[in-house]
């Protein structure tokens, strides 16, 4: 019994979740013409079995990981941004950005470079702000966002409203509004299958009755939840002080 309770805790260092849980099976990484660059709260980064930070970096060949708080003076992002040949973004929503889902196509082209970075700010709601605050060459940056009109399927997570989307949701968003542009040529069918799969494993966990989580008087159906309690291709990068 102590083997098999101490198997359940190794974790997978690829997906950052427990072996028992592992999605790596189910990643299928591909390439794009854009470079997403997650922005990483450290404490989004502390509680990584329940987050799609990494897990949309797993998907993504053309994608890599900072994390921290203020970028201002940090030497990897400002590299990017300071790059000529490639124009960044930042996505993050707001009268101001710029809105993939409204936009045609040649308005789309002259906005977006064929291979644009873009930045996402992977934390809940007030951390993101926060780093955005804090980040002066982040708010420089020129915004782009989408309309959405789907609901969040991460049902085990609180969000601060039903339409907002977790981070690997959001990139799946932007990639299917740059394949309609012709920006995109990727095949996103599979983006979200680890996503899927991990919300499975949680829902299982919750409703088994050997689980400490397990509540015999709870219904088997889940409520969503809608507000907050109150170099390499593939790489972590952590903000230098």
């Amino acid at each position: 019994m102590q083997e098999e309770s101490y198997n359940y805790r190794i974790q997978c260092y690829k997906c950052m979740r427990p072996n028992s849980t592992c999605i790596c099976k189910h990643i299928r990484s591909f390439d794009t013409k854009t470079r997403f660059i997650i922005l990483m709260h450290p404490k989004e980064y502390k509680k990584e079995k329940n987050g799609t930070g990494v897990m949309t970096n797993l998907q993504l060949k053309n994608a890599e990981i900072v994390v921290g708080v203020d970028f201002t003076n940090n030497k990897r992002i400002n590299n990017i941004i300071d790059n000529k040949k490639k124009s960044s973004f930042l996505l993050y929503p707001g009268k101001e950005s710029f809105n993939l889902s409204t936009r045609k196509k040649p308005e789309i082209e002259r906005f977006l470079d064929k291979k644009p970075h873009i930045f996402i700010l992977d934390g809940t709601w007030p951390c993101a702000r926060k780093m955005l605050k804090l980040s002066k060459n982040l708010q420089e940056l020129n915004r782009i966002s989408f309309d959405n009109k789907i609901k969040s399927k991460f049902i085990i997570k609180q969000q601060p409203e039903s339409l907002c989307l977790s981070t690997i949701e959001s990139v799946y968003t932007v990639l299917n509004l740059l394949k309609k542009a012709e920006i995109e040529n990727c095949d996103t069918s599979n983006f979200l299958v680890p996503f899927k799969k991990m919300i499975g494993y949680q829902l299982d966990y919750l409703l088994n009755p050997k689980s400490k989580n397990y509540l015999p008087e709870a219904s088997n159906i889940i409520t969503p939840k809608n507000s907050y309690k109150k170099e390499t291709q593939r790489s972590i990068i952590y903000e230098q002080e």
